[in-house]
């Protein structure tokens, strides 16, 4: 049935959906991994990167871009349609600064971006943005992050952590189970570089993690520091299985001990 409703944009089909906007979010489903992790007073982005092949250039294969001083963005999808996307919000910045002599706000840009992304779900000629977007930044004045997504659709709303791209529902479900209020710059980093292990099977070699700590900071960890924190992180996970075989070992021991003296005279 769908399709004689899937060509055009612009005409919904009888139980009212646009297909071409959910064909635009298995785009997203099908794009590499990113995630944001909100922290106390420190915002992370980690993203999934493809091996890049042995000749080329690894600097120009970036999922994380700059619109501003204080304002990160990171895509999952269609890399094109995430260029364009990012000249387009760019040039609203630079805009923003030039008529009201202020930076923007991080919701501004945010909604901007959602708005762009909406007004190509209604005209005929085009198709929807393939991209979902994570956005992060400080507010001028305001020491407190932000994290934003936006969606193929045009909606956009606020996170403390979220994950888009392929197995996100995976990587949210971690984050729900792990994520805590109030985490400092370690523990923020450390929580994005484990949800991102858990779609990533290749290891630090194929993560990118870029900190946000204050307007106007934002440092990129290079591969030494990633791989540093990902062998801390597998001690980790080996120290924990270690400790609960001991538990059940020490339960199987007691279990066996009480059954024992049960059946003696």
């Amino acid at each position: 049935m769908s399709r004689s409703y899937d060509r055009a944009l612009t005409v919904f089909s009888p139980d009212g959906h646009l297909f071409q906007v959910e064909y635009a979010l298995e785009a997203v489903r099908k794009g590499t991994c990113a995630v944001g992790v909100r922290g106390k007073d420190v915002v992370v982005l980690g993203v999934e990167k493809k091996s890049v092949l042995q000749l080329q250039d690894p600097r120009t294969v970036r999922k994380v871009a700059m619109l501003d001083d204080h304002i990160c963005l990171a895509f999952a999808g269609l890399t094109a349609d995430g260029r364009v996307l990012i000249d387009k919000a760019r040039i609203e910045c630079q805009s923003h600064r030039l008529t009201v002599e202020d930076p923007v706000s991080v919701e501004y840009i945010t909604r901007h971006i959602a708005g762009i992304q909406q007004r190509y779900t209604q005209s005929g000629g085009v198709r929807p943005f393939g991209i979902s977007t994570l956005i992060v930044g400080f507010d001028p004045q305001d020491s407190k992050p932000r994290l934003y997504q936006t969606e193929p659709s045009g909606i956009y709303s606020a996170w403390k952590a979220n994950a888009i791209g392929r197995s996100s529902k995976t990587v949210r479900e971690f984050l729900e189970k792990n994520h805590k209020d109030d985490m400092g710059r370690d523990e923020t980093i450390k929580l994005t570089i484990k949800s991102l292990l858990e779609v990533v099977q290749t290891g630090a070699k194929n993560i990118d993690i870029s900190v946000m700590e204050g307007y106007n900071k934002v440092t990129n960890l290079d591969l030494s520091q990633i791989e540093a924190l990902v062998a801390e992180i597998e001690r980790e996970k080996e120290q924990d299985a270690e400790r609960k075989r001991s538990r059940l070992a020490a339960t199987a021991a007691s279990e066996a001990a009480m059954s024992a003296g049960a059946s003696a005279p």
